[in-house]
């Protein structure tokens, strides 16, 4: 006697099971129905409702679960400009060059500030015994900084006007790029404050730096108001609304990230004309969205997406949390220097619970490491304490 064979929704081709010679003749093709019925009906819910999980995914998938978006047909690129035809050309050579190997690399450390650095005796003693491996450039916007350390003397560049939130601050950063790229041994560059403070000796940062092909550029993608909700269509057709980003200006480029920001004027120009506070009835910083637009474009897989530097803003206002005398402590910085997770909340005013919180680990080579090397804004009375505390820095 023969056996019937099992029968599974979804898998293999359904066998009608023997019955008697009297059946109604309707019955089969009303199974067959009721079957395309069903079939039609689950695909239409995981086209609406895709899985999720796992074992979900393993089931009805043979490779990882795939979104709406991912059924669907590629949307076809979009004709590029004379003009970005060209930049991609130049941009693409120049990272796909060989790096030029130095037998002296250095780290150029560029810093941004009104004035003198109130910090200068505690980068002083950062510096010490390590000539010859790092450079030291100077940009100061308002009055001619006095210096108290030799490593920063004659190191000021020729500096202009810096306007906060205007395209003026990314002027300065190129200004001070175009002067540390002179010198073909400065391999790394790290834009710093004048409020800012190494967190670790100077041969763990050189080492943290020198030995990584990526570059620490601060990119997230923020769909509030603070974020994408300063977007101007007017960047089209060269910046679209999918690659706009956010991040921190405190950055550290390699060489050859820093150069093609040099080379670009064609992205450059557009958030020169567009990106500025009070256009459109928009609030756009350019220097919050410059760097990780411009990267998200050009080399999204070169770059971090964290900074290096720390900054707090768990306060919630338009700048971050100042450190004053009392906040400087061994605990402080301690606690600063065990974070290895990278944490951004995008912005929304009047509706708190539809923030995102998005968290990435802090990989250096494929390995989960403390993100920060440097850490703002310290106030000048707290440079005394951090000098003792300085003493007893130590690497990881």
């Amino acid at each position: 006697m023969k056996t019937a064979k099992e029968w599974r929704p979804g898998m293999g081709d359904v066998q009608i099971l023997p019955g008697s010679r009297h059946r109604p003749p309707m019955k089969k093709p009303m199974w067959i129905i009721f079957l395309v019925l069903f079939v039609c009906v689950f695909l239409i819910f995981a086209y609406i409702y895709p899985p999720k999980s796992s074992s979900t995914c393993y089931i009805f998938s043979n490779g990882r679960c795939q979104s709406i978006a991912d059924w669907l047909p590629p949307v076809p690129a979009r004709e590029y400009t004379d003009d970005e035809i060209a930049s991609r050309a130049v941009i693409r050579d120049i990272l796909n060059a060989p790096p030029i190997r130095s037998k002296n690399p250095k780290v150029a450390f560029m810093f941004l500030t009104p004035g003198s650095l109130p910090f200068e005796k505690l980068w002083d003693k950062f510096f010490q015994g390590h000539e010859g491996k790092f450079s030291v450039y100077v940009h100061a916007s308002r009055t001619k900084p006095v210096h108290v350390s030799r490593y920063f003397v004659n190191r000021d560049i020729r500096s202009d006007q810096v306007v906060w939130g205007k395209i003026s601050m990314v002027d300065a950063e190129r200004r001070l790029l175009a002067n540390a790229l002179q010198d073909p041994d400065n391999q790394q560059f790290v834009l710093l404050s004048d409020s800012c403070v190494p967190l670790y000796t100077f041969d763990y940062i050189f080492d943290y730096l020198m030995y990584t092909n990526i570059s620490f550029v601060d990119c997230f993608k923020d769909p509030g108001p603070h974020g994408n909700g300063r977007y101007s269509e007017r960047m089209l057709p060269e910046v679209e609304m999918k690659d706009f980003r956010k991040g921190a200006q405190w950055f550290s480029l390699k060489r050859q990230h820093a150069i093609i920001v040099m080379a670009d004027n064609l992205y450059y120009s557009k958030f020169r004309a567009y990106c500025q506070p009070g256009l459109d009835g928009k609030n756009c910083i350019a220097d919050e969205h410059y760097l990780p637009t411009f990267f998200q474009i050009v080399d999204p897989g070169g770059i971090s997406n964290w900074s290096v530097t720390h900054v707090d803003w768990s306060e919630r206002k338009w700048h971050p949390k100042s450190y004053r005398v009392q906040d400087v402590t061994s605990e402080l910085l301690k606690n600063i220097t065990s974070i290895d997770v990278s944490v951004h909340v995008t912005s929304d005013e009047k509706m708190l619970l539809q923030r995102q919180v998005q968290k990435w680990p802090c990989l250096w080579n494929g390995f989960q490491k403390p993100c920060y090397l440097f850490a703002r804004k310290f106030t000048p009375g707290t440079l005394d304490g951090l000098l003792q505390l300085f003493s007893n820095y130590s690497s990881p």
